[in-house]
């Protein structure tokens, strides 16, 4: 059994570097993953399509939560 296999995780600022690395390391252990970015929804898309090709579950959410 995977370490967060049933949890979800929302992994803020997702689209870049350390964010999409968490991201994808809480997909990998078995996390549905919310990702999010503030900047574009095609950057926020691809990593969910990024995360799904490696068999994980994510959905994306463009939003600014620094409000």
């Amino acid at each position: 059994m995977e370490r967060f296999e049933g949890k979800v995780a929302v992994v803020t600022g997702s689209t870049r570097r350390i964010g999409k690395g968490i991201a994808k390391r809480f997909a990998r252990e078995g996390a549905h993953v919310i990702i999010n970015g503030s900047s574009s929804p095609e950057a926020v898309q691809k990593v969910v399509a990024e995360i799904e090709a490696d068999g994980g579950s994510a959905i994306g959410v463009q939003a600014d939560v620094s409000n």
